[in-house]
C-alpha cells in the first residue's frame, strides 16, 4: 500500500512539474499583453482570423502545457471559445510518443492520419465556434491588471520589471501547479485501482468503443491518453475507437476551467461538446473503415 501511494505521488509530481514551464510562460505573457504597448498592438494574433488555426498547431504539439496555458488565457476572456477548442481538439498529450516508441510499424504509421484528423476537427470546430459566437465579448487588455491587483493585493503599474515578469508570474505558476498537482494525485488513484475496469471497458464491441473511450480520453490527466494510446497498440481498440479517445483529450486544460467554480457550466457544456463531436469523428472514421475496408 505505502509503495502504491509513494509511486501515485512520484508520478502526480513528475506530471504536474512538465506543466510548469508552460504555466510560467503563460503568466509571463500575459503580463506582456498587458503591459507591453508594442504586443497589444498585435493582441490579434491571439484573437484575430488565424486564432483557430494558430490553436490547433499549438495544440498538435505532444505536450499537455498548450492546453494549459489556452485555458487559463480563455479564463481570463484573453482568447475566444473556438480558440481553446481548436487547442482542446489538437491536444493528444502523450499519445503520439507512445504510437511512435511502440515498436508496431503499423500503429507508428497511423500518426500520421491521427494528427491530419485532431487538426483538422481542431480548426473546423474553432472556426465554426468562432462565427457562432462572433459577438463573443473578450478582456480589454488591462482589465485582467485591475482584477489581478485587487485579487493579489498589489499594484502591478508600481512594481519593478524583475516582479512584474518574474515574481508575479512565478508565484501564480506555483499556486496553480499545486492545485495541479493535487488534482493528479486523485486521478492517479483512480487510474491505478480502476485501470483493469477501463481497460475491459475499452476493449467492448467495436461500434460501442467511441462512446466509451471518448468517455475515458475526457478525465483530465495524463494517464488518460496513456491508457488509450496504449490500449490501441495492444490491438484493443479500433482506430475509430483511438481517434474518439485521444480528440476528446484535453489534457490537464479542464483542469484549470473547473479551477473556477463560478463557471463551472461554462466548463461542462465545453466537456459536453468534445464529447459529442468526438463520438461522431470516432463513428465517422470507423463507418469509412468499414467501407473501404481500412
Amino acid at each position: 500500500m505505502g509503495r502504491v501511494i509513494l509511486e501515485v505521488i512520484v508520478d502526480a509530481l513528475f506530471d504536474s512539474l512538465k506543466v510548469l514551464p508552460f504555466l510560467f510562460l503563460m503568466y509571463v505573457l500575459i503580463e506582456l499583453l498587458e503591459h507591453r504597448t508594442n504586443i497589444s498592438k498585435n493582441k490579434n494574433i491571439l484573437r484575430g482570423g488565424l486564432a483557430p488555426l494558430l490553436g490547433a498547431a499549438a495544440g498538435i504539439v505532444p505536450q499537455c502545457g498548450f492546453s494549459v496555458m489556452a485555458a487559463k488565457l480563455y479564463d481570463k476572456r484573453l482568447i475566444r471559445t473556438g480558440t481553446v477548442l481548436a487547442v482542446f481538439f489538437a491536444t493528444s498529450d502523450e499519445a503520439l510518443v507512445l504510437l511512435l516508441s511502440s515498436g508496431n510499424g503499423e500503429k507508428a504509421f497511423s500518426v500520421m492520419p491521427l494528427v491530419a484528423i485532431l487538426f483538422a476537427v481542431a480548426a473546423a470546430a474553432g472556426y465554426l465556434c468562432n462565427a457562432l459566437f462572433r459577438r463573443e465579448s473578450l478582456a480589454e487588455l488591462g482589465e485582467n491588471e485591475e482584477i489581478c491587483g485587487a485579487r493579489c493585493g498589489h499594484d502591478h503599474e508600481k512594481d519593478s520589471a524583475l516582479r512584474q515578469y518574474l515574481i508575479h508570474p512565478l508565484l501564480h505558476s506555483l499556486e496553480i501547479f499545486l492545485y495541479i498537482f493535487a488534482v493528479n494525485i486523485a486521478f492517479g488513484f483512480v487510474m491505478h485501482y480502476a485501470a483493469g475496469a477501463i481497460d475491459h471497458f475499452l476493449r467492448s464491441g467495436k461500434w460501442l468503443q467511441p462512446l466509451i473511450a471518448a468517455a475515458v480520453g475526457l478525465i483530465p490527466n495524463c494517464a488518460s491518453s496513456v491508457v488509450v494510446a496504449q490500449t490501441y497498440v495492444l490491438g484493443g481498440l479500433s482506430f475509430g475507437g483511438f481517434v474518439a479517445g485521444i480528440c476528446a483529450n484535453a489534457g490537464l486544460g479542464f483542469v484549470i476551467l473547473f479551477r473556477n467554480t463560478k463557471k463551472l457550466g461554462r466548463a461542462l457544456a465545453l466537456m459536453g461538446v468534445m464529447y459529442a463531436v468526438s463520438v461522431a469523428v470516432g463513428y465517422a472514421v470507423l463507418s469509412l473503415s468499414a467501407v473501404f475496408g481500412w
